[in-house]
């Protein structure tokens, strides 16, 4: 895939490169179905003609269309006529940025991931004096293989004397996602940085990191590390005896030749037969992780990594991307290169040893402190963050919520103020309103979803006011009375406005879940909270789910939240008064469960390939 250099002023400024990717397309389209037979983003939507010609730059849910094509490129590679399908898409994103949608919610994750890696705790740069060449393994590779990782550069060190390291994160998410002020203001302060300490060429591991130096380091050329070892010689680890497997090329090298043939070279050297799979080098598959697309459309995104399987056929497979090697794992083996060049015999018996989360980012801290060991002329850890679109605001805004209960709790404590905050002398204050208080209680709670109001605070408030067992039966009938009087308002009254609300592909796909699954739709999207919770109650107003089954299903479904977190509120004025009870444990553990379910989910999803 080829990225347009960008080296003037960030393309967020230039929406005309937009309107001439449109124009391109709209001139130029013969609305043919070959990219749509390789695609099932454009099969969904159309040829990008259809697509350019069903809205415009100044419609928001045109431009975050985008964020369901994968980038890969491939399209260009089928287009009869040569057209870039992905540019236009990349540049829909960037000016869905620019004009203040900025990256989807669902996002958060690979941004999170991508802050991480620039930050302070996680960078470390160590250059020899006089070091010209620094090695650059990228933040997949140095998480999941951090043993691996030392050992390359070790070898690097002895065929190119002087080399140094860095670890850090290239920004290529953001890139990807059309955040190109960040992009390009963090890449410009790491360039200006190496380039001041005479760096002038960077030998990298992973895809995305090569390309983002090739289009973007200007003086400072980028080199795989797969060709240094092709030229210069792999260490001696041994060799199999014919092993069969097939390729995955990374789509972001999909016109790199030089690296095609020095990653099937290497492999041939350590003693593997190669068998190709139909789509290969310049018209690979992506892996299905490209463009974040998997964080908006897991179906897109599995649908990529079922095919690129079934391609396999069964074979192990390797790469040189760390990051397609863990998305792709399923039914047949998927290694990266340097598992070969390391460990061939592993590979052969398929016992490669390969972490995951959340020990990848103790691996990068561990790695990190032995790099912190050696005796480098000039080292740092990155301080800077850019004041352009950064997600440190958010990650501090997590944290001001349980600080500011931390802090009230404490100046409860500390002023007296907590020995009128006793459990029973509040549940008395409670019970003398007689049978009329659980019903405000749940009269509230039934309104609150119908206005959009939050649920959470209410049915902390439950668990305060009622304590543990009541606190769940009045909570779960009025949250599930909240739910259905939102569903009803949709299906009888607001129909039309909320159909209006309704258009975005996101929405589509519920409505289309619905038809195929039915009430199966509704207990996932309880349990699994990947769409808003108070217009989801709308939103089904408008499907054809039986309101029977939605209510039964939601009351269920909503149910292990609801005891979580009234477990947990009704020990909180015993948390005030300095006593942590049993309920407050056991809240705990609970909401961490509750909280637990998408992680779980993921991972599922990650290991069959099946979204719902």
């Amino acid at each position: 895939m080829n990225m347009e250099k960008e080296k003037n002023a960030p393309s967020h400024q230039k929406p005309e490169r937009l309107f001439a990717r449109i124009s391109e397309i709209e001139d130029h389209c013969l609305d043919c179905p070959k990219c749509k037979n390789e695609c099932a983003f454009l099969a969904r939507y159309g040829t990008p003609k259809a697509i350019v010609q069903s809205g415009g730059p100044a419609d928001p849910e045109f431009l975050t269309l985008a964020y369901e094509c994968s980038l890969c490129g491939l399209c260009g590679e089928v287009c009869p006529v040569g057209l870039r399908p992905d540019a236009l898409f990349r540049e829909m994103r960037r000016a869905a940025v620019a004009g203040g949608a900025r990256p989807l919610k669902a996002h958060g994750p690979i941004l999170a991931y991508e802050n991480r890696g620039m930050s302070r705790r996680y960078t470390w740069y160590s250059l020899p004096e006089g070091s010209d060449t620094v090695f650059f393994p990228g933040c997949t590779l140095t998480g999941t293989r951090p043993d691996k990782t030392i050992a390359l550069y070790e070898h690097l060190k002895t065929v190119i004397p002087g080399i140094g390291i860095v670890l850090d994160c290239c920004g290529k998410p953001s890139h990807d996602l059309g955040r190109t002020g960040f992009f390009q203001d963090m890449l410009s302060e790491m360039k200006t940085y190496l380039a001041g300490k005479g760096i002038r060429r960077v030998i990298t591991a992973c895809p995305n990191c090569q390309h983002v130096f090739a289009e973007y380091g200007e003086s400072i050329a980028a080199v795989t590390v797969y060709e240094i070892l092709l030229r210069h010689g792999m260490p001696e680890t041994g060799a199999v005896d014919d092993r069969q497997v097939t390729i995955h090329d990374p789509c972001v090298f999909r016109h790199d030749a030089d690296v095609h043939s020095a990653v099937r070279r290497l492999l041939e050297e350590k003693g593997f037969a190669i068998k190709e799979m139909p789509h290969n080098r310049e018209k690979t598959l992506c892996c299905g992780e490209g463009g974040a697309v998997g964080s908006v459309d897991r179906e897109l995104s599995a649908g990529w990594r079922s095919r690129r399987q079934k391609e396999a056929d069964g074979r192990p497979m390797l790469t040189c991307c760390a990051g397609c090697a863990n998305f792709l794992k399923g039914p047949a083996p998927v290694f990266h290169l340097i598992d070969a060049v390391f460990d061939p015999e592993g590979v052969a018996r398929g016992s490669v040893k390969v972490s995951r989360a959340p020990l990848t980012y103790l691996n990068r801290l561990r790695l990190k402190r032995r790099l912190r060991k050696s005796e480098n002329a000039v080292t740092r850890e990155r301080e800077y963050r850019s004041a352009l679109e950064s997600g440190e605001k958010k990650s501090v805004a997590r944290w001001l919520v349980p600080a500011a209960i931390a802090a009230l709790i404490v100046a409860l404590h500390l002023s007296g103020a907590s020995r009128y905050l006793e459990a029973d002398q509040l549940r008395g204050w409670v019970a003398s309103w007689g049978r009329l208080a659980p019903v405000i209680y749940m009269l509230i709670y039934t309104v609150a979803p119908a206005l959009f109001l939050p649920g959470l605070p209410i049915t902390i408030a439950g668990g305060i006011l009622f304590g543990p067992v009541w606190g769940v039966a009045f909570a779960i009938t009025g949250a599930t009375a909240g739910a259905c009087l939102a569903f009803l308002i949709s299906r009888y009254v607001a129909r039309d406005c909320v159909r209006a609300r309704m258009r975005t592909p996101r929405w589509k796909r519920l409505d289309d879940g619905v038809e195929k699954h039915g009430w199966k739709i509704v207990a996932f999207t309880r349990l699994i909270p990947l769409f808003p919770f108070n217009m989801l109650n709308y939103a089904f107003g408008i499907t054809r789910v039986r309101f029977f089954d939605y209510a039964v299903t939601s009351f269920f479904c909503m149910l292990p939240a609801c005891v979580a977190f009234i477990v947990f509120s009704s020990s909180l004025l015993d948390l005030v008064r300095g006593r942590v009870s049993i309920e407050f444990v056991v809240g705990i553990a609970l909401i961490a469960g509750v909280s637990l379910m998408p992680l779980m989910y993921r991972r599922y999803w990650a290991k069959t390939g099946i979204p719902d």
